[in-house]
């Protein structure tokens, strides 16, 4: 996959998981885009009573705001792509595929 094959809109989302990324100083940035198009980003949560993925984070912000399924998502990281929990959460939603970048926006195969 290369950064040309992507459509217009999975490239903002990948550039929205960057921000996020970049702003919080976090180990991950992720973003989902619901079936309206509105886009949720977040990072990664760490805290000593609760630890979320990047992924887990945007989609739980996608179902609190009312979203009903996913048509994207994205996430951005140095390290390995989704875990199986990051998948199933966004395939809880209907989204099929996470979009994996590294940090400079790179696309990669997950």
């Amino acid at each position: 996959m290369s950064d040309a094959t992507l459509d217009p809109e999975d490239k903002k989302i990948i550039v929205l998981a960057r921000s996020a990324r970049a702003r919080n100083g976090a180990a991950e940035g992720a973003a989902v885009r619901d079936e309206t198009g509105r886009t949720y980003s977040a990072t990664n949560v760490a805290l000593p009573s609760l630890t979320l993925s990047a992924l887990q984070v945007a989609v739980a912000m996608a179902v609190s705001s009312g979203a009903e399924s996913l048509e994207a998502a994205a996430l951005v990281t140095a390290g390995d792509g989704p875990s199986d929990a990051d998948t199933r959460a966004v395939r809880d939603l209907g989204g099929e595929t996470v979009l994996v970048a590294g940090p400079d926006g790179t696309p990669r195969q997950s």
